[in-house]
Parts: structure tokens; C-alpha cells; sequence
């Protein structure tokens, strides 16, 4: 069956994927595979097919330039309300086709019946920006270091420690979850209440993110504990828990604010084979978390500024077409989320990530706060003066010579 009609124009009721395509056989004969193999088609002409579905059904490859394709999918293929089952069709067994040595998701553009049938984050940048009551600077995060090893005693205070100090937010790592040394209700009850005591010395409003990764009815028993407890947020590691895991947490609508790790995205997204970030992060907006690991420019994980700044605009915005990318989504109804920078950073990063990708941003640092030998408090401040001096345009340099703890950190970190 063909597939490809080059002149074809597609429809508000497409949706349409873009894919990077590296062939072992002509590109026309890997576009059509691609496009039968995530639809309608299989490897043989078959006498099941009727003549309704060949005609109303069938994809379209409607471009073609260098190892980039685009494929335009009926909205009638896939269930609504279900990201599992069209990424089952858009990015399955596609990925496992002989005729293709390398093959990326690059993105989509959702049409408006999908969009709307996803209920998309609670809460977004506005939402969080008003239960924070921060209304314009980056907020800012810890993750209590070491990842995992602390009691949870050790873990609240430190979590204290790092809000007196000028954090906005702690969070769990992404691999701190229930273990026999923090065992997660013991950990919840006690950080919260550091939180309570730091809200009450500091007159801010605090967050504690607890890290509620497991399997779905564990994740619904844990939120429902975090939200009997008085929390406002708890952490999802999205890529490990799935799709469906994530959609079955977003609609326990427990007002809880959702944040989306990020943890075992590279196995999908790094190189020439796989979903791309961008994808990744426009289906986990949909889905609904509230704030998502985004990557830094600067610090310790990879990933290009022309990438993290295209994610950064697709997430924080509501329209939005990046320069050099040619999907667009009209988002609607579906909020906008905060970008997350978190890995390797410090204090001496944040002039160049508010000049790279602007105030609506989280930054998360980790050693960069907790390294201060004077202890987690002292890291804290050093983060809290850096974003201030910013705010204020004000050159950091400038600022640490009347900013112990800024200074510091630029000694220690440049």
C-alpha cells in the first residue's frame, strides 16, 4: 500500500510527527514502512483490507527533505484520553523495522479533539507561582544530598536547614523512595514538619516535594498520605512509572502539585534513536504534571541550549513555535508548566540560565548548596543572593562583595 503523497495538505483533525530517519533502504521506501508499520499497513497485501479503511484510515507521508520526514496520522487511528495507545502505534514497532538503521521522534502536533481530552497539569506556572506567592523571580530548589543514605531525621533537618537558608522547594532524589534507613511516611511527617517551623521563622510559604515512585496503588497510597499530611506537592520519576501510571496519578485529583523527574530519559532520548525531549516533555504537559525536568545548557547533563531553550518555550508557553522547529501546538486549554533546571549546578550558573532561558524557571541546585562547610544554610543563602543579585541586574561579582555567601560559592565554584 502507498503511502506517500507529497502534494497532501494536512487537516485540523491530523496529527501530525515529524522523524529523523537514517534508512538502509531508499528514504521513499522507509517513509512508507514507517508510516504503514504505525497505522494500517503490515509487511503484505492482505484480503482484509476493506476499502473504508484504505481510504479513510491510511496515514499520509506528506514531506520529504533530507533524512527528515513528516507523516500526517487521521485522528480516527487512536483512542482518545490515551497516550499509551498512540504512542503504541506513533513510536512501536517502528523503532524495531530492518529497514532502518536509525530512527528519532522528533515531535508532534496534537490536534485539538486529543488535546482536549487530556486534562493537563492542575496547577502550571500561575498556579504555583500563587501558592508560593513568588510572583516573578526563578524559584528556587534543593534535592537533599547524599541521594540516598540519610534517616529521615538527618533528612528533614537538612531539608530546614536548606528553606531558612532561601530555598523555595525540597525534594527527594529520584531514587529515595521507601528504603529501610528512611522508610517514606516516617520521612513525610517529619520533613513537613521542618517545613511548618521554617514557614513560621521566614514568613514564606515552603514546599516539600516526597518522591512517591512506585508501583500505581503504592503511588495512590503515598499521595493520599502526603495529602492527609498537609502536603502540597509530591514527585513522580515519569519515565519509570510510565504513561499510564503517570495519567492514573493526575487523575486522582488530589490537588497535589505534580512534579515530573525526568530519571531514564536519555535511554529514550539521547542520539540518533529514540523520542526526542521535546516529544517527551509536550506528552508529559499534556498527561498533566505541573513542572518537568527540562536539562540546563550549563551544569553536568547534556543537552544543547538550542534544545533545552525550544523545551523551556514549548512547556512555559500557552502558543508557541519555536524558531528552528516545524511542529506547532495551539495548547488551549492545557496549562502552561514550569521548567525545571536541575544537575550540576551552583550559584555561579544562575546569571547564565536567566539570561539564556529567562525567570520562569525552577532551579534546582544539589552539591551547589549542599558543599558550603559552614553547612546546608550557608549553600542556601549563597543560591537565594545569586538570584537576587540578578533580579536587581546586578552582577554577581558585585554583589558577593557584600554577600558572604555568594562569594563563597564563586570562590569555591567560579
Amino acid at each position: 500500500m502507498q503511502f506517500i503523497n507529497l502534494k497532501y495538505k494536512p487537516s485540523k483533525e491530523d496529527l501530525v510527527v515529524e522523524f529523523y530517519v537514517e534508512p538502509n533502504v531508499s528514504m521513499e521506501k522507509a517513509a512508507n514502512a514507517i508510516a504503514g508499520e504505525s497505522s494500517i499497513g503490515t509487511w503484505t497485501k492482505v484480503t482484509t483490507m476493506e476499502r473504508y479503511i484504505a481510504e479513510n484510515l491510511r496515514p499520509t507521508v506528506f514531506s520529504i527533505k533530507g533524512k527528515y520526514i513528516r507523516i500526517a496520522y487521521p485522528t480516527k487511528l487512536f483512542e482518545l484520553n490515551n497516550m499509551s495507545g498512540i504512542l503504541s502505534a506513533i513510536a512501536g514497532n517502528i523503532f524495531g523495522m530492518k529497514d532502518l538503521n536509525n530512527l528519532k521522534l522528533i515531535g508532534i502536533d496534537w490536534p485539538d479533539k486529543i488535546i482536549k481530552s487530556f486534562k493537563g497539569p492542575k496547577y502550571g506556572i500561575d498556579g504555583i507561582r500563587k501558592l508560593l506567592k513568588v510572583k516573578k523571580r526563578p524559584l528556587i530548589g534543593t534535592i537533599i544530598k547524599p541521594k540516598i543514605g540519610l534517616s529521615y531525621k538527618k533528612h528533614a533537618k537538612v531539608a530546614y536547614e536548606a528553606w531558612i537558608g532561601g530555598c523555595d522547594i525540597v525534594k527527594d532524589d529520584e531514587n529515595l523512595t521507601n528504603q529501610l534507613f528512611n522508610p517514606f511516611n516516617k520521612r513525610v511527617v517529619e520533613t513537613l514538619k521542618m517545613r511548618d517551623k521554617a514557614e513560621k521563622e521566614t514568613g514564606e510559604v515552603k514546599v516539600y516535594i516526597p518522591n512517591v515512585t512506585a508501583e500505581v496503588d503504592e503511588m495512590k497510597k503515598r499521595a493520599h498520605f502526603i495529602k492527609k499530611h498537609g502536603g502540597r506537592y509530591m514527585m513522580i520519576d515519569v519515565v519509570t512509572v510510565g504513561f499510564a501510571g503517570l495519567q492514573t496519578m493526575r487523575d486522582e485529583n488530589l490537588n497535589l502539585v505534580i512534579h515530573g523527574h525526568r530519571a531514564m530519559h536519555a535511554a529514550l532520548t539521547r542520539g540518533r534513536m529514540g523520542i526526542s525531549m521535546f516529544a517527551l516533555a509536550e506528552i508529559y504537559r499534556l498527561i498533566g504534571v505541573d513542572q518537568l525536568h527540562i536539562g540546563t545548557i550549563v551544569g553536568k547533563m547534556e543537552g544543547s541550549r538550542e534544545e533545552v531553550r525550544d523545551i523551556k518555550n514549548e512547556l512555559s508557553q500557552a502558543f508557541v513555535k519555536p524558531k528552528k522547529h516545524v511542529l506547532e501546538t495551539r495548547w488551549g486549554k492545557i496549562k502552561p508548566i514550569f521548567p525545571v533546571c536541575s544537575g550540576g549546578l551552583h550559584p555561579g550558573h544562575v546569571d547564565k540560565l536567566i539570561k539564556n532561558i529567562g525567570n520562569n524557571i525552577i532551579i534546582q541546585m544539589g552539591g551547589g548548596i549542599h558543599w558550603n562547610p559552614r553547612g546546608t544554610k550557608y549553600g542556601a543563602m549563597g543560591a537565594r543572593q545569586a538570584v537576587e543579585a540578578i533580579m536587581q541586574k546586578i552582577s554577581l561579582k558585585k554583589y558577593a562583595k557584600t554577600h558572604r555567601e555568594l562569594k563563597e560559592a564563586l570562590d569555591r565554584f567560579g
